[in-house]
């Protein structure tokens, strides 16, 4: 359960940030009135420490009683819900997603900088839909920056301890107890140093296994765009 636990989290916040980033990054690569300040406020969650943010999002947003999102239920005529325990798995991806999404955006945002301008202007002269643009235009671009966006989100979601441990404590039950709270559990809280030693081992080799696919994966790209 808790390898599973530890997959559903990383796969989902990959998914969320992933796509959250390329929109927000197509919106921030056109100019508008006041975009460095929405940039700079778009950043703003990334620097937040995880446990800061747990606090916020379990206390100012997801509290049932007087939490942002119980308040907006209430005025639209709805019943609040108690999203930590009714959700809690959906809950946590949310917040370790709103920390990620910026990272994410700002790489493909670099990534999507540097794409040369002709390239737009003659797919749009031959008439390419702004889907088609998108198609096979920028995400062939974006592939590198894709690469890298998902090689490091996933070394650092393996590692989130931080938000599970100021928000729901693992809980209800195990369903958001990931590998690193689980190693905390046994090893600080239980004193199960042997179990805890074997979690710790998985995590590691699990970790391991998953960076030297996705280097491995770069590397073949790389090498396939210098040939």
């Amino acid at each position: 359960r808790v390898l599973l636990n530890t997959f559903v989290l990383t796969g989902g916040t990959l998914l969320v940030t992933v796509v959250l980033g390329a929109v927000l990054a197509l919106l921030l690569n056109r100019p508008f009135p006041g975009r460095p300040l929405v940039r700079t406020l778009l950043m703003s969650s990334f620097l937040i420490m995880p446990v800061v943010t747990a606090v916020v999002w379990k206390n100012m947003i997801l509290n049932p009683v007087f939490g942002f999102l119980s308040w907006l239920t209430q005025t639209l005529g709805g019943t609040p819900v108690d999203w930590l325990a009714a959700y809690p798995m959906v809950s946590v991806i949310t917040m370790v997603s709103w920390e990620w999404t910026p990272f994410a955006m700002l790489i493909l945002l670099t990534s999507l900088q540097s794409l040369p301008d002709d390239q737009i202007e003659a797919a749009r002269l031959d008439g390419a839909t702004p889907l088609q643009e998108f198609r096979y235009i920028v995400l062939p671009f974006w592939r590198q920056a894709l690469e890298v966006v998902i090689l490091l989100e996933t070394i650092a979601v393996l590692q989130v301890y931080g938000e599970i441990y100021a928000s729901t404590s693992g809980g209800p039950g195990l369903a958001t107890t990931n590998l690193p709270y689980f190693i905390y559990q046994k090893a600080f809280a239980e004193y199960s140093i042997g179990v805890a030693s074997a979690a710790g081992v998985i995590a590691v080799v699990l970790t391991n296994i998953l960076a030297v696919f996705l280097l491995r994966m770069i590397s073949r790209n790389v090498g396939e765009k210098t040939a």
